[in-house]
């Protein structure tokens, strides 16, 4: 008994060990982002600056950004691109799963090709423009929509776990397809739709190269795209500064504003992500392993 309390004591340290690690350069951001321009320049980044500013928020928050528009675009993309896609992959994985489909191997390495093979950005962007997808918010949604390979593998190998008599049952009570994915299937397989929701999420809520490639308009600029332009910009003058001998006191916030922009950027994923974490373990483990 003694041994199993001092290995389980052991077990504590570490686990608090290796916690603080990873939550240490997270609070070097945050205390970053709040630094004096002038301090990080000359001391570089610290988490005990001797100056403290709000000059990288208040650029951020109450410059003449739009950034309350991009973040609203990019909750609206987020959320209804997640939801579709993993309805999709849901489906597809429901389709390969189940038994009775005739050809669902062969589907399932055509699936598994496209894991392998990529056609480029070429062909990508033929397909995009030519749906008239430019400059509207179906360019930040659809070409991200269609459902993730590995996402797919995922569901398809935790849905083959789902006993046959279940749709054997809900078969012989004339259920049709829809029926059994969406009120048997889907629900049995909450784990691991959870999980491949927060690996959508992640992917909606930090993509920029659609808004890079497709629109032009600035009403319809995602959170990450924005920020992303703000940074650039902030660089440009800088050296511009810089090489007109312009006197430090007028430097823009450069680096805070980058860890300032990290800050809102991640929060919603910080506060998404314990939701779905005991999900987010269980599906995966579980889809990974099995089939």
């Amino acid at each position: 008994m003694p041994r199993n309390r001092l290995f389980d004591v052991f077990n504590y340290v570490v686990i608090t060990a290796v916690a603080l690690i990873c939550t240490l350069p997270m609070l070097l951001i945050l205390i970053v982002s709040f630094t004096e321009e002038k301090v990080i320049q000359n001391n570089g980044y610290q988490f005990f600056p001797e100056t403290f500013s709000f000059d990288a928020y208040n650029l951020l928050l109450f410059g003449n950004t739009p950034l309350y528009q991009s973040y609203f675009i990019s909750i609206v993309v987020t959320v209804l691109g997640t939801a579709v896609a993993v309805v999709i992959t849901g489906m597809a994985g429901y389709t390969i799963s189940t038994r009775h489909l005739k050809y669902r191997n062969q589907l399932a390495v055509f699936f598994f090709i496209t894991m392998v093979f990529n056609p480029g950005i070429v062909p990508w962007y033929l397909v995009s423009t030519g749906m008239g997808l430019q400059n509207t918010i179906w360019a930040l949604i659809i070409p991200t929509l269609l459902f993730n390979p590995f996402n797919l593998f995922l569901v398809r190998n935790y849905m083959k776990e789902i006993p046959d008599s279940l749709t054997e049952a809900a078969r012989i009570d004339g259920a049709n397809d829809i029926y059994i994915a969406f009120r048997i299937f889907f629900p049995l397989s909450l784990p691991v739709l959870a999980t491949i929701t927060l690996f959508y999420g992640i992917a909606y809520w930090n993509n920029w190269f659609n808004a890079i490639m497709l629109v032009d308009k600035a009403n319809l600029y995602p959170l990450q795209y924005l920020l992303f332009k703000l940074n650039s910009e902030i660089s440009m003058i800088q050296q511009m500064q810089s090489m007109m001998d312009v006197s430090t006191s007028a430097v823009l916030p450069s680096e805070s504003v980058k860890m300032a922009t990290a800050i809102l950027t991640i929060g919603p994923i910080v506060l998404f992500y314990p939701f779905l974490q005991k999900y987010f373990i269980k599906g995966l483990l579980i889809g990974s392993v099995k089939g």
